[in-house]
């Protein structure tokens, strides 16, 4: 067999409890005198948010913050991202909150200095190298949730809201220059957001290692990242103090990011569309649709989760792994189905037309075709 891959993997990040006062120190380092925090409205009044921006004001990098961001971000929240970015003659971006203000964040960064509109660089091909990469600004990302992973990633993800359908916008540059993973600044987290980030983790994990696509590096970190999740979400979602439990949590967290360079799949591209038509957390969506497509991929993963759910000390193979997930869901109070969520049937056409258009499909194990996609739909209420 000759083998060819080629591999990438991640930036500088700093873990621990506290760490946040090193937000300056980062700035400096990358050079940045007046940067940009961008956050989402709900973090914008929080005192850990405050924290920030006092930290930065405090060493002469000014207070400015950027707020106007979505659940599911939307282009007209970048534009407007990118005027107040440009207006305050800003020089990079502090990515701050969970995968909605990262992303966001980081796509303005991104974008401030170009002059294509954004849907010219959506992760297809080469489109990347469309992009001025000297106009890219710097990037410091602090998540405030474990569970995207953003914080490592290269890419944003952006909703078209004519459309309604969410795009993947990639550049090797969106990669941030510095990580601070505070796992103190987790701990205010609603146990739903805890459960739900949590989930998309462990999603984030499974899907990568399901994967076909040839990553033994990546296999090897989704494995452990499913070993952290399991053993410290519950802690997690039981006590938001637990700070060994946080602090694994968010390293579980960069770990699926990392890791799903080897590809995702069903789960995601049937959630991607149902959160950007319906508005639903992304992954508390992924953990309702999580036990039908380990259904559907059975045929081609069964021995893989079989040597999983062993290293997890999950007895029973691929019958012992889906019985685990279907009873941590009922743990982290996961919806059953999507009717539950309180979705109806009425337009599986149109989700499954987007499922098959989202990029995570081609990671899929099992093709994912019109008919096959569409029952899995159905199976998901």
């Amino acid at each position: 067999m000759n083998i060819v891959a080629n591999w990438s993997y991640p930036t500088a990040v700093k873990l621990g409890r506290g760490r946040i006062k090193e937000l300056a120190d980062a700035c400096k380092t990358l050079g940045l005198r007046k940067p940009l925090l961008v956050t989402d409205r709900g973090l914008a009044s929080m005192a850990i948010t405050g924290h920030a921006l006092d930290i930065l004001d405090e060493a002469g990098l000014g207070r400015a913050m950027f707020s106007e961001v979505d659940p599911n971000p939307n282009e007209k929240n970048l534009e407007a991202g990118i005027r107040a970015y440009r207006e305050g003659g800003h020089d990079g971006v502090v990515a701050f909150g969970g995968g909605s203000g990262l992303d966001l964040g980081k796509l303005i960064a991104f974008m401030a200095g170009q002059t294509r509109p954004v849907w010219d660089f959506e992760d297809i091909g080469d489109w990347w190298t469309r992009a001025d990469a000297a106009k890219i600004a710097p990037i410091i990302a602090v998540p405030t949730t474990a569970g995207t992973g953003s914080e490592v990633g290269r890419a944003g993800v952006l909703t078209n809201s004519e459309t309604h359908v969410k795009k993947i916008i990639f550049h090797p540059k969106m990669l941030p220059g510095v990580v601070i993973c505070d796992p103190e600044l987790t701990m205010g987290m609603p146990k739903a957001i805890t459960a739900g980030t949590g989930m998309d983790a462990f999603a984030h994990c499974l899907e990568a290692y399901s994967s076909p696509f040839y990553h033994p590096m990546s296999g090897g970190i989704a494995l452990e990242g499913m070993r952290l999740v399991k053993e410290f979400l519950p802690r997690a979602f039981k006590d938001g103090a637990d700070l060994e439990a946080r602090t694994n949590m968010m390293s579980a967290a960069a770990m699926g990011a990392v890791a799903f360079q080897k590809g995702l799949g069903a789960i995601h591209s049937l959630s991607h569309p149902i959160g950007a038509v319906y508005n639903t957390h992304h992954g508390m969506t992924n953990a309702v649709v999580m036990p039908p497509v380990l259904r559907f991929n059975r045929p081609a993963i069964e021995e893989k989760i079989a040597r999983a759910a062993a290293y997890l000390g999950i007895s029973g193979g691929f019958d012992g792994f889906y019985d685990y997930v279907l009873s941590l869901r009922s743990e982290l109070g996961v919806p059953e189905n999507l009717t539950a969520m309180g979705i109806k049937p009425d337009r599986i056409d149109e989700l499954t037309a987007m499922a098959i258009e989202d990029p995570s499909c081609g990671g899929n194990p099992v093709p994912m075709t019109k008919e096959n996609t569409r029952q899995l739909f159905l199976d998901c209420f």
